[in-house]
């Protein structure tokens, strides 16, 4: 039963074809009970009739026709017909017979003559409340219009009805009981009410439930079909929740899991991946990126003042808020190495060389303003000598994509057009950043920058113009910072002039005029 189930399920036009065929089946058992009900009940009641029928047939034969013949047709109507030679039975008497002759021949047809007033020489009629209820009705009714009183009763598993009939005084009957010794009553008028005649029909409904046996097997079959379906119903259900249960866990497993691994890859090779855009596979390509490098200017001299577990906070304060203007203006961020950043432009997504190299210069302008704000905190926290960073930003051909083993594979770029943006870092002073001229021919437009004099770096055979950049020319620039900070050996400016009160701006203002002074003659600066 489970397999025949499972294939209609499985089959989902088979299955709602054999609910349709079901369906159209219903009708097809209730039309067959009915006519099967109705040839019952037609064949019984027949049979019935035609029983009572050849009993009153041999009543009437008996009791009538034989006594009047025997009487040489001198036949004389009595109540005790029985006791007379040639008698014959009353309408009464023969109501009353003809009741015990269809009850015993009827089943569940039951016909009564009762009175409260019956000759003397019999016993009385033991009348029950209906039948008492109905002689009084039909006596009270003056106009003779009622023609019979019925009730309907019985229990849960069968019915029954009763009707009853006034039995009426006519001309003869009112004539023979005025005058008859044992009539109870001598006044009796024409139209009074004699008695009633009462038809009890019965129909058990449990005898005739079997009847209704299409109906039943089509209900048990769908019965059985039901509690089949339900039951694979239930048992799919307890399969599916405990899938979805086991899938719950291994969708809260693999979102734990690569929310971990997105720590170890940039936003957009982490996309990349996920989405299945990029395979896990050794392959590289060769493409046109803006490359940035950047570290920290004596990073070792600041770390010996630094106890580890301080470095440590710092180093990490430094590299999320790198990470976060990175991010920001769409860098892949391929690693940190030591105290160093590489970054670049244009792959995964690009959006054309221009635009890569644009966005690349505006994060390190970002990077440097966010430096001078850090610097001012960590300085009011006790750090006497901040990190300054250097940077470096060059546009080339390199080659970039998945590097390693099949093992592990490091997503990263190799090629000179990357070392070159390592040497122009290397070149530039603390909170500065140098282009190559090929990242300048692209940022001519945003930003002000001047040549430095070419230099020879190892590795590359060619002179390179480095170019500082000295401002941006966006029109919606934001002022200069209030913060000067720079220190080199020998020398170190730290002013916050939103901090500076009135007074003591002249009093730095004349210590600077002394310092410029002596620098423009060359002379040392002693204590």
């Amino acid at each position: 039963m489970g397999a025949l189930f499972n294939y209609l399920v499985a089959r989902p036009i088979i299955f709602a074809l054999v609910v349709v065929v079901a369906l159209a089946l219903l009708p097809l058992a209730v039309w067959l009970d009915l006519r099967h009900l109705s040839d019952v009940a037609l064949r019984r009641q027949a049979e019935s009739l035609d029983a009572m029928i050849t009993d009153i047939r041999g009543y009437y034969a008996k009791n009538v026709i034989s006594r009047v013949m025997a009487a040489d047709g001198n036949a004389v109507p009595s109540h005790n017909y029985h006791t007379i030679a040639g008698g014959i039975p009353i309408p009464a008497t023969l109501s009353l017979e003809l009741g015990d002759v269809i009850g015993g021949r009827g089943e569940n047809m039951r016909y009564r003559f009762v009175s409260d007033f019956v000759f003397t020489s019999r016993d009385p009629h033991r009348l029950d409340p209906f039948e008492r209820n109905a002689l009084s009705t039909f006596r009270a009714d003056k106009s003779g219009q009622m023609p019979h009183i019925m009730e309907v009763g019985g229990s849960l598993l069968d019915r029954q009805i009763r009707l009853a009939a006034p039995v009426l005084m006519g001309e003869a009957c009112v004539q023979c009981h005025n005058t008859h010794p044992e009539s109870p009553k001598r006044d009796w008028k024409v139209g009074d009410v004699r008695g009633i005649q009462e038809v009890e029909i019965a129909q058990p409904i449990a005898a005739n439930l079997l009847s209704f046996k299409y109906l039943l097997a089509y209900f048990a079959g769908a019965g059985l079909f039901g509690a089949g379906f339900a039951t694979m119903q239930w048992r799919q259900a307890r399969v599916f929740r405990r899938m979805n249960r086991e899938l719950e866990e291994t969708n809260s497993f693999l979102a734990a899991i690569s929310m971990k691994i997105s720590k170890y890859l940039s936003p957009q090779v982490y996309r990349s991946i996920f989405s299945g855009e990029r395979d896990v596979v050794i392959s590289t390509e060769r493409k046109k990126l803006t490359v940035f490098f950047s570290d920290i200017k004596d990073f070792t001299v600041t770390s010996e003042r630094l106890q580890p577990e301080e470095l440590t906070a710092l180093l990490n304060e430094y590299f999320t808020e790198m990470s976060k203007i990175a991010h920001e203006h769409g860098a892949t961020v391929d690693k940190f190495i030591g105290d160093a950043i590489l970054a670049f432009f244009g792959d995964p997504e690009t959006r054309g060389t221009k635009e890569d190299a644009q966005a690349c210069v505006r994060m390190a302008i970002a990077m440097q303003e966010r430096m001078t704000q850090l610097n001012q905190e960590w300085r009011r926290r006790g750090i006497e000598r901040p990190f300054q960073t250097r940077m470096g930003i060059n546009t080339g051909y390199c080659n970039v994509g998945n590097f390693g083993s099949q093992d592990r594979m490091d997503y990263t770029i190799i090629g000179a057009e990357a070392n070159l943006a390592a040497r122009l870092e290397q070149i530039a002073e603390p909170g500065g950043i140098v282009l190559s001229y090929e990242t300048y021919a692209h940022v001519t437009d945003i930003v002000r920058a001047r040549p430095l004099e070419p230099i020879s770096l190892k590795g590359i055979s060619r002179k390179v113009v480095p170019y500082l950049v000295e401002g941006t020319l966006d029109a919606g620039a934001e002022p200069a910072s209030a913060v000067i900070n720079e220190y080199s050996e020998g020398a170190r400016i730290f002013l916050d002039i939103e901090q500076i009160s009135e007074g003591e701006r002249e009093r730095l203002q004349a210590i600077l005029g002394k310092a410029i002074e002596r620098l423009q003659r060359g002379r040392t600066i002693t204590s």
